[in-house]
């Protein structure tokens, strides 16, 4: 007897939300008001909190925290040999230089990168991740990324995804 495997099944809309508690209420004291756009960006925050939330916690279990995942992360991306200036880093993750020493400092001493002089600048440095950061990175982005899919895979079927990555892909270039 061969089992068939079936897809789990999407969770249901609710019928209303604490986002629709909020809206009910405004209507109900400013009926001239059209409140769309606080539904929207309301349940935009909520997700992206809830998730953010849920994902710092997965990182910790790599020893690591959000920010400091996108320090690791942004170096990954960069690809071979994974090295950028503390000023690329500072410029893609829209960190003061203040901020960008602190979370390096934090990462070298945990052996997940190494700062060294720039052979093209006397005063430059170059940040690499190790081959420890390499690793810690590429199980926590999986990890994260296991945690999103499952979130979306609960509420929505691979055409909704897409969908909606689009209106979010619109609404953020407005």
């Amino acid at each position: 007897m061969t089992l068939r495997r079936t897809a789990p099944a999407k969770a249901p809309a609710p019928q209303h939300d604490a986002v629709d508690a909020i809206t009910d209420q405004w209507a109900a004291v400013r009926p001239d008001l059209q409140t769309t756009p606080m539904a929207v960006f309301g349940r935009i925050y909520r997700i992206a909190r809830t998730m953010g939330d849920r994902t710092e916690k997965e990182y910790g279990r790599f020893g690591i925290s959000r920010g400091e995942f996108d320090v690791l992360a942004t170096l990954r991306r960069s690809g071979m040999p994974y090295t950028l200036s503390p000023r690329e880093l500072s410029a893609t993750l829209m960190l003061t230089t203040g901020g960008m020493t602190g979370r390096l400092d934090k990462l070298e001493k945990a052996g997940l990168l190494a700062r060294s002089p720039d052979p093209n600048d006397r005063r430059g440095l170059r940040v690499s991740l190790t081959a420890e950061g390499l690793d810690i990175v590429d199980q926590a982005v999986g990890a994260g990324l296991a945690l999103q899919r499952e979130a979306v895979e609960a509420a929505l079927d691979p055409a909704e995804a897409e969908q909606l990555g689009a209106l979010l892909r619109k609404l953020m270039a407005a």
